[in-house]
């Protein structure tokens, strides 16, 4: 892993690809990627072609946030001239940023946020969670039964066979949460408190990153950092998507009136909104494209300013907050947000499909999660389906098995084949495991 890029914006004399274009590629090109073309956004998929998954999410949230990288690097590298005499430009840091909102998910598992909650409630409620529990220290426990997409994506570009190899700019730009799941001292003012950024098991690399990236100790825990500033803006090209795009598909499902989404995106571009240009096109779902295309470059200019007329807060640490939440267009985000909740989030084919996903994913992490414990933990009590439910893992899941040294690590190699599954892929092993269907039964 290459902590620092190169001086230059070129890698080397063979590769055109600034080091930081080079992370972007290996991240659109890996299988954790690949693999959100089939997970949940908000909206079940099949049905709904025209919806967001997650890849599409992905994509979009980077494509923002190069603009966002871009446009408040401009400054920042007028600012700061020893930037520009090490060879950076603002191309440097929207590529940054764009590298790692193209990361932001590939944590997730299966199922959206219901699959986060699928596999903690699995090691909160399980019948093993006592002998689970004694063989793990209290941080690894935590880890577990607050299980986090951001760690797990921090593991999966971070593994030592099969990482990405990303360099340190990207990766802490990846880190809204730079902290462990469990310390003391958590201040639940401050956004990146919120959720945590790495398991136990890639505790001593972050350290590494922190310290070549010198990244500003939290004082008043140990092990805890500020973020790093650029941090910010993935976290808000994230937020900004998923508002807007959001409000798109739940005008596109019929769950938000064109009036209504219409009056909301007009709210962001105030002044700039011209209705009588809208009149000349020829549907709804044409007009709410323009308008949400509009209302992004909005929020990209006012997100921008926010970063560049906070930056020396965010530079001292001082500044802890999402900037989407002290733009001028607060306020329309905010009720976009609540009737998203209310309308979209809460209709009935998420609900449905969440509460579909908590059955598959307890499913699997208890057929699992029973199979590691008596195979390798209480070996006396190991059955037959036990060992059958452990050959049905990929060969190198079952041989890092093998090769760890702790339940704790034979749990996480678990939980990483569990939240790298697709939904159809978790959906059609759940159903193989518990009889409802056979490969090549009908």
């Amino acid at each position: 892993m290459q902590p620092v890029r190169q001086k230059s914006g070129v890698s080397d004399h063979e590769d055109i690809r600034s080091a930081f274009e080079r992370d972007y590629d290996r991240i659109i090109f890996s299988s954790a990627f690949r693999r959100l073309q089939d997970k949940t956004q908000v909206h079940p998929m099949p049905k709904y072609d025209f919806v967001h998954n997650r890849l599409t999410h992905s994509l979009e949230v980077s494509s923002v946030a190069r603009s966002l990288g871009k446009k408040a690097g401009y400054t920042v590298i007028e600012r700061h001239l020893e930037l520009e005499e090490s060879g950076f430009t603002y191309h440097d840091l929207g590529a940054v940023v764009a590298a790692a909102a193209l990361a932001h998910d590939v944590g997730n598992p299966p199922f959206g946020h219901s699959g986060e909650a699928g596999i903690s409630d699995y090691f909160k409620a399980s019948s093993l969670r006592d002998k689970l529990a004694t063989h793990l220290s209290e941080k690894e426990w935590t880890d577990l039964t607050n299980f986090e997409g951001n760690a797990q994506g921090f593991r999966i570009l971070t593994q030592t066979n099969g990482g990405l190899r990303l360099t340190y700019p990207v990766l802490a730009a990846f880190t809204k949460y730079p902290h462990a799941s469990k310390f003391e001292g958590k201040d639940k003012e401050r956004k990146s408190h919120k959720k945590y950024g790495y398991f136990q098991s890639e505790a001593s690399l972050f350290e590494d990153m922190a310290t070549v990236l010198k990244l500003m100790p939290y004082e008043q825990a140990q092990d805890v950092w500020m973020r790093h500033p650029l941090a910010f803006l993935v976290e808000a090209a994230d937020d900004i998507c998923y508002s807007i795009i959001d409000l798109e598909d739940g005008h596109e499902l019929g769950l938000v009136s064109y009036d209504e989404t219409e009056e909301l995106l007009a709210g962001i571009l105030r002044e700039s909104f011209q209705p009588e240009k809208l009149k000349k096109m020829s549907g709804n779902a044409e007009r709410v494209g323009v308008l949400r295309a509009l209302a992004i470059n909005k929020l990209v200019d006012e997100t921008a300013d926010v970063f560049l007329a906070h930056e020396d807060q965010v530079l001292a640490g001082t500044f802890d907050q999402a900037l989407t939440d002290i733009i001028d267009s607060q306020s329309t985000l905010e009720e976009i947000s609540k009737i998203s909740v209310e309308r979209i989030y809460r209709s009935q084919q998420v609900l449905q499909r969440e509460a579909a996903g908590f059955e598959v994913l307890d499913g699997i992490m208890e057929a699992f999660g029973k199979a590691v414990y008596f195979t390798f933990h209480a070996r006396d009590g190991a059955t037959s389906r036990h060992k059958n439910i452990i050959r049905l893992l990929p060969v190198e899941h079952q041989t890092s098995l093998k090769a760890a040294d702790s339940l704790y690590q034979r749990l996480l190699i678990i939980t990483d084949f569990v939240s790298g599954m697709t939904d159809s892929a978790a959906l059609n092993f759940f159903q193989t495991i518990k009889g409802i269907s056979l490969p090549g039964v009908r």
